[in-house]
């Protein structure tokens, strides 16, 4: 049975209260000399299958998918700072909002928030970035997961692992998935009802993840779907029906199984995806190709010996800029599994 995961919205009301706490502070490089009180992991996912299934009354649109963690992620190294401390951010990749807005400076001020004052103390906090922005692997979710499982951790566990899934809706739908128990989860709702299944087997040989140099604005592929009126949907491919194919350890599932309905949207926003996809079926022959969430990377399975995995990241790199004028990065994966009352470890 699915477990809705409800949003707290209430915050703990306590007795005493701790003096202001200044805004969170960035800086853009971290010093080489810092021993870290906790390093973790932060996994990228990939959708294996993503049905829309309608349109909201609030907007939104109901969804069902698979999500299954990958070895391609981030790592969050944090140091714990003073009740009184300002948190600190650092970060060394371009673009990366180093301000309040993001993610993992949230995730620390919601604990903040639901734990009794003077809980949770000011952190220092690095995040080493591998996992692509703009690239529909979750890395933003990834690492507001992992921030909410380590300050929690370092703080002797104020919360509980429900607690943490519960109150991380409130940050993004996709929060809820890393916070689950096996690396592996159907999702549906807006993404965070959460339905833990058993990891799933490994039907594959070589997984790989492509990511264009093009972003893709997440509302422009759901407005682009609502103006085709929702005709590209697949009508022929029951969620449930393919959470069995994925989850059958005894063959892989058909490349008619790997549905994503934003493709479509995505591909007329962004045509090289589709000229990427293409080549990655019919020239170097993987067993399937998909696009992953709201793109702009895609992930390629192969089931034996069709794909000279040796070779293919650095020939595709090399066709790709140029034959299709496009530069992309290809990273070998697989997938992640978390073991019971664990985090993951690459």
């Amino acid at each position: 049975m699915a477990r809705r995961i409800t949003l707290a919205l209430c915050a703990l009301t306590t007795a005493f209260q701790t003096p202001p706490r200044q805004p969170s502070k960035t800086r853009l490089r971290a010093t080489t000399t810092t021993e870290w009180d906790l390093s973790l992991f932060s996994p990228a996912k990939i959708n294996l299958f993503l049905r829309i299934i309608k349109k909201r009354d609030d907007g939104f649109h109901e969804l069902a998918s698979l999500f299954q963690a990958i070895d391609l992620g981030d790592v969050l190294s944090f140091q714990k700072l003073s009740t009184n401390d300002e948190d600190i951010l650092e970060c060394e990749t371009e673009g990366m909002p180093l301000d309040a807005t993001n993610l993992v400076l949230r995730a620390v001020s919601l604990l903040r928030e639901k734990c009794p004052s003077g809980t949770i103390p000011g952190f220092r906090i690095l995040l080493e970035k591998r996992t692509p922005m703009q690239a529909g692997l979750g890395g933003g979710s990834s690492n507001a997961a992992a921030a909410l499982y380590g300050v929690n951790e370092l703080c002797g566990r104020p919360a509980t692992q429900q607690q943490l899934i519960d109150w991380s809706g409130a940050l993004g739908s996709d929060i809820t998935f890393f916070l689950g128990p096996t690396g592996s989860a159907y999702c549906t709702g807006r993404g965070e009802i959460l339905e833990p299944v058993d990891a799933l087997p490994t039907t594959y040989k070589h997984l790989f993840v492509i990511k264009p140099y093009r972003g893709l604005s997440t509302p422009l592929v759901f407005k682009t779907l609502a103006a085709s009126e929702y005709s590209t949907l697949r009508r022929d491919a029951d969620p449930r029906t393919l959470l069995e194919s994925f989850g059958d350890g005894s063959r892989a599932a058909p490349l008619s199984d790997y549905v994503n309905d934003l493709e479509p949207p995505a591909f007329e926003c962004e045509p090289v995806l589709a000229q990427i996809k293409d080549r990655l079926l019919d020239k170097y022959g993987f067993h399937a190709a998909m696009m992953s969430g709201s793109g702009t990377s895609l992930f390629a399975v192969a089931t034996g010996n069709e794909v000279d995995a040796d070779a293919f990241p650095a020939a595709f790199v090399e066709e790709c800029k140029n034959e299709l004028d496009v530069d992309v990065d290809v990273w070998p994966t697989r997938f992640l599994g978390r073991d019971a009352g664990e985090w993951y470890a690459k």
